[in-house]
């Protein structure tokens, strides 16, 4: 029987600064994960809770990724019953911009949702479609 050959990488290599940046926050936790530790630190358990739907099992997953890449930092407190909490590094920090970003386009998308979805009026004709135009001023709030 041929023995077989080792498997080469068949990862692409990265070519853009958009695919590295979505490498790294790339899946479906991870940007929410990063979106609570803005607000500060937070222990597994709160993650958890805020998390709504995701597995311990991910959970612990989307993290040590995270912390791998070197966007957050995990701290144990050695006490009974230990104690451990996440925080962003400086370089998990410097994804605040992006975070409110997608925050500021998601408030927009959802407007504009639900301008589409407006009943008619009588006669059958739609209500006016509000556009909305983007603005050069900064979001600083969160939900």
């Amino acid at each position: 029987m041929p023995r077989k050959k080792p498997r080469q990488n068949t990862r692409k290599s990265v070519s853009c600064p958009v695919e590295s940046t979505l490498e790294v926050i790339g899946g479906q936790w991870k940007v929410m994960v990063l979106h609570y530790l803005l607000d500060g630190d937070k222990r597994f358990g709160e993650l958890s809770r805020s998390l709504a739907g995701i597995s311990a099992r991910t959970l612990t997953r989307q993290l040590r990724e995270l912390e791998s890449d070197g966007i957050i930092h995990r701290e144990v407190h050695q006490q009974i019953p230990p104690k451990v909490e996440y925080s962003l590094t400086s370089l998990g920090r410097e994804l605040e911009p992006v975070l409110n970003a997608m925050h500021a386009w998601g408030e927009k998308l959802d407007l504009i949702r639900k301008e589409v979805a407006r009943p008619t009026r009588k006669g059958g004709r739609p209500e006016q479609v509000v556009q909305i135009v983007p603005s050069k001023v900064g979001v600083t709030g969160r939900q």
